[in-house]
C-alpha cells in the first residue's frame, strides 16, 4: 500500500461531461488530474472499473481521505467518476478511528459488488468491506465492524480478493510483514476457517523480488498467482505461482524491476480483451512540478505476457506511451 515510484509525463486535456464525471487519455500515468495510486481493476459486463487509493495535493506523507473510481471500455480513454467512498464518507466505516483510506479492492459476485479497505481501528490496522448493488456505488458497511481484526496490528492492510472457477473466495493480505489469507464465506463478508500466513518458497530468487506489501491474486489457465510490492526501497513487482489458490507458492522473480527513481509500488493485474495488464504507479505527475520527493503517486498500466510455462515476461518500466 505504501508505494513510491518514477517520473513521466501525460495527458493534458480534461473534457468536463456530467457534473464531476471527467474524461483521462491513456499514456502513463493514465492519470493526471488527480494524484492516484493502489490500482485495483475489475472488468465486469465489457468494462474495466479501477479503484484506487488518492493522494491530497498538499500531502507530504501518506495523506489519503477517499477512493476513487476510472472506467474505461478501450483502455485508452477513462471516465472519472469521482469518490465512491473513504473516511469521510457517512456511508463508509464509521467504526473507523483512523484518518487514511488506503489501497482497496472490488470484485462482483452474484449481482454484488464487495469493497474490501483497510482501515485504522483501535490503535490497529484492520480490513472492513462494503456492499453495493452497482460497481458504482452506493457502497455501505453491512457489518459494522471490521472483517480481518487483532490479527497483525501493523500488518492487516492491502487486501487482495478472487473467486475461483468453484465458487471459493479468497482474501489475502499483508504489508511489511507476512502475507496472509483466510477463505471467505459465500456471502462475502465473513471468513471460513483460519487465518493462515501464506507459505513462499524465495529460494533462489534475487533479493529484490522479496515480499514487502501489496499483495495481488489471480488465476490463468491452470496456474494460481502471487503478485506483490517487493523489497523496499525502490519497490518493484515480485510474483509467485501455485497449483492451488492457498499455496505453497514458488518466488518466480519479478514481474517489473526496481528502477531508481521510484520508491514504492502496488499492482493490479487483468485480462481483457484478449490482453493481460499490470497496473501501478509512479511519481510522474509530481516531479514534473517539483523535485522533492512526497508521497503523490500517479497510477501506470503496461500489457503482460506469459511463457509457454506460465511464467510472465518482465515488464519494462512504466513507458510513456
Amino acid at each position: 500500500m505504501k508505494k513510491r515510484a518514477a517520473i513521466r509525463r501525460i495527458f493534458q486535456g480534461l473534457l468536463i461531461t456530467l457534473a464531476t464525471v471527467t474524461t483521462c487519455h491513456a499514456d502513463n500515468p493514465i492519470i493526471q488530474t488527480k494524484y492516484s495510486a493502489d490500482p485495483a481493476p475489475l472488468v465486469y459486463k465489457d468494462t474495466v472499473y479501477l479503484y484506487t487509493s488518492h493522494d491530497e495535493d498538499d500531502a507530504q506523507g501518506f495523506k489519503m481521505f477517499n477512493w476513487m473510481l476510472y472506467t474505461t471500455t478501450d483502455m485508452v480513454n477513462w471516465t472519472d467518476h469521482g469518490i465512491i467512498g473513504g473516511v469521510k464518507n457517512p456511508k463508509s466505516f464509521k467504526w473507523c478511528d483512523g484518518v487514511n483510506a488506503w489501497a482497496p479492492q472490488c470484485i462482483e459476485r452474484k449481482g454484488k459488488f464487495y469493497l474490501y479497505c483497510p482501515f485504522p481501528y483501535k490503535g490497529k490496522m484492520s480490513i472492513g468491506v462494503l456492499v453495493a448493488d452497482s460497481p458504482y456505488g452506493p457502497f455501505t458497511d453491512p457489518l459494522d465492524k471490521p472483517l480481518v481484526y487483532g490479527n497483525n496490528g501493523t500488518s492487516d492492510y492491502d487486501p487482495t480478493v478472487f473467486i475461483d472457477k468453484d465458487g471459493q473466495g479468497y482474501l489475502y493480505w499483508g504489508g511489511n510483514g507476512p502475507c496472509y489469507y483466510a477463505k471467505l464465506n459465500e456471502d462475502m463478508i465473513s471468513i471460513s476457517g483460519d487465518i493462515k500466513v501464506a507459505s513462499i518458497d524465495f529460494k533462489g530468487t534475487p533479493p529484490e523480488a522479496a515480499y514487502t506489501e501489496g499483495p495481488w491474486l489471480w488465476r490463468k489457465d491452470d496456474h494460481y498467482y502471487l503478485a506483490w510490492a517487493s523489497r523496499c526501497c525502490p519497490e518493484g513487482i515480485g510474483y509467485a505461482m501455485s497449483d492451488s489458490p492457498t499455496g505453497p507458492w514458488k518466488c518466480k522473480g519479478t514481474i517489473m524491476d526496481p528502477h531508481p527513481k521510484s520508491s514504492g509500488n502496488h499492482p493490479g493485474i487483468m485480462e481483457y480483451k484478449g490482453n493481460s495488464y499490470v497496473f501501478g504507479f509512479n511519481y510522474e505527475v509530481l516531479f514534473s512540478r517539483q523535485t522533492k520527493h512526497v508521497e503523490r503517486r500517479s497510477i501506470c498500466v503496461e500489457k503482460m505476457t506469459y511463457s509457454a510455462d506460465g511464467s510472465i515476461v518482465k515488464v519494462p518500466w512504466w513507458s510513456k506511451e
